[in-house]
């Protein structure tokens, strides 16, 4: 047990000495810009990084000050799009009645960012926030897939072992976060 213990730790480790420091710091900017101009934050997420979505909410909401929304915390409403027009469009119609506009973001946190197979529903996200002018960041690992494409900035989780890719690139979506809501500090 305690190799697997070390071997988790030392591959976390390596991330924290490679990941790309000036995209956080862009992301800072971003998100402080977004504070400045008073726009809303909605942040996107399925699986385990639903539930990051929702307690990245509470931080940007409580600590740094700034509007923020995850449609997951709408158990409701997201199982309605789901029924009646399908899992790959609930982001985008969640955005549209929200109506994203230019002075919004959207932060995606995601293990692949949105790949032709899989989470459809954040690709759609994606082209919606960027068709409506909205900034989109993302922390995502793999290879960023849609949303580094499509993004303003992302934030790449590098991959040390394909084994782990799930565990590192969530827990690191939440290292982030954290740093990003840090160095907002608050509202002022």
């Amino acid at each position: 047990m305690s190799d697997v213990v070390s071997t988790y730790l030392d591959e976390t480790i390596r991330i924290a000495q490679s990941i790309d420091r000036a995209a956080i710091s862009r992301a800072v900017t971003l998100l402080s810009d977004l504070r400045a101009r008073r726009g809303r934050l909605f942040i996107l997420g399925v699986g385990g990084s639903a539930g990051s979505a929702s307690h990245a909410v509470n931080d940007f909401r409580k600590i740094a000050g700034i509007e923020a929304y995850a449609p997951t915390d709408n158990v409701s409403e997201l199982t309605a799009w789901t029924n009646d027009v399908g899992w790959e469009v609930v982001f985008e119609r969640w955005l549209t009645t929200s109506r994203i506009g230019a002075q919004d973001a959207v932060l995606v946190l995601s293990v692949g960012g949105g790949a032709p197979a899989t989470s459809q529903n954040l690709v759609r996200a994606i082209d919606c926030a960027k068709a409506a002018g909205a900034t989109v960041v993302s922390i995502v690992s793999r290879d960023g897939g849609h949303a580094k494409r499509r993004g303003d900035c992302t934030i790449l989780v590098p991959v040390v072992d394909e084994r782990r890719i799930t565990p590192h690139a969530e827990g690191w979506q939440a290292v982030v976060w954290h740093l990003i809501v840090h160095a907002l500090g608050p509202a002022t």
